[in-house]
């Protein structure tokens, strides 16, 4: 009988290929260097997820302590890319490979004995750790590598409230509260909420942190200007179309991440609503596309890079026995403040 061969593995000539740059311009993008366009980097990400690079090219690679695995549902998501360098980087520095995995099939997340069998599968591969992204209903998978005393962090959880679970994420509801103080102080009194999904707890915080600047300035909360719906361009614009279309429109949208905001910016452009003279948008994470709308976003800053480097940084102090001070860990959020937002135009300053 024949046997057959093995797979071959994924080299960095194959992750240039596919991403149509060179072998230099992959290996500076990997290790987080500056001079790397910001789209140059996302197609390196998106090649090396699409392939399952494991970087060997680190000069201690022959002594490398095992892998890391990162686990996260979109990967197409500039919020995913973006966390995923600070996790590259940091593995990078610990001498990690890194294996990138989709997120395991819903049975896996669900049962425990398939959560148990794809944390077996981790473990077979030589992980020593798991980072996952946004992850949405993770427990059976918590519950098992928690057994198998294999540390887990989540970045930014989802559906999940676990007691065993540490989590990395920002300061989401002083984030949020700050945009909105923002708006308020440039005389806006009729501010819209565009969120994201009630599961995510990020989304949830940055509800509570817009509420609260509202009730702070004596602004009652109006039921009729929250929306929500996914984390995407879509559901940004089929919001804001509804809002900017209602009897007394919205002068200002707070939305709570960037993809929603530039939906948000494309229906105002389709509806003929000018920003920021008619309208002022704010989003949240700050992703380097804030910069390249039109006008440029103004959006809460979030430290999506330095969010990968702790996850990381907290698996490798629990893998050695040390068990973490928090088991959630929050990073500071700043406001990012660009061309999207503006004083509330004279004739609505009555509303």
């Amino acid at each position: 009988m024949t046997s057959r061969s093995p797979r071959r593995r994924t080299t960095l000539t194959d992750v240039a290929q596919a991403a149509g740059v060179s072998k230099a311009t992959v290996s500076k993008a990997l290790n987080g260097r500056d001079d790397v366009a910001g789209s140059t980097r996302e197609r390196v990400l998106a090649a090396v997820t699409e392939l399952g690079y494991r970087s060997t090219t680190h000069p201690g690679a022959a002594g490398r302590a095992g892998a890391l695995a990162v686990v996260f549902d979109i990967p197409a998501s500039p919020y995913i890319m973006n966390v995923l360098q600070g996790v590259l980087g940091a593995a990078t520095d610990a001498q990690l490979d890194l294996l990138t995995r989709l997120a395991p099939a819903r049975a896996a997340r669900t049962q425990r004995a398939a959560a148990r069998a794809w944390v077996a599968e981790q473990r077979a591969s030589d992980v020593m750790g798991i980072v996952g992204l946004t992850l949405s209903e993770p427990d059976a998978l918590l519950d098992a590598a928690a057994d198998a005393e294999l540390p887990f962090v989540m970045v930014d959880p989802v559906d999940t409230q676990h007691h065993r679970m540490v989590s990395v994420a920002s300061s989401n509801w002083a984030g949020a509260r700050a945009a909105v103080e923002h708006m308020i102080g440039l005389g806006h009194r009729r501010i819209a909420w565009i969120g994201g999904p009630d599961a995510s707890s990020a989304a949830r915080d940055r509800f509570h942190g817009y509420s609260a600047a509202l009730d702070a300035a004596g602004i009652g909360l109006d039921r009729e200007l929250v929306r929500a719906g996914q984390f995407d361009v879509t559901a940004g614009a089929r919001h804001a179309r509804y809002l900017l279309t209602l009897g007394t429109p919205p002068t200002a949208i707070m939305a709570a991440d960037d993809e929603l905001a530039v939906g948000a910016l494309a229906a105002a452009h389709e509806l003929g609503v000018q920003v920021p003279q008619q309208l002022s948008v704010i989003g949240f994470d700050d992703t380097p596309q804030a910069a390249w709308t039109t006008p440029p976003l103004t959006s809460v800053h979030q430290h999506l890079d330095g969010m990968g480097r702790v996850a990381v940084q907290t698996i490798v102090a629990m893998s050695s026995g040390t068990k973490p001070a928090s088991r959630h860990v929050e990073l500071a959020t700043s406001l990012t403040i660009r061309a999207t937002t503006g004083p509330v135009a004279a004739r609505d300053l009555a509303r």
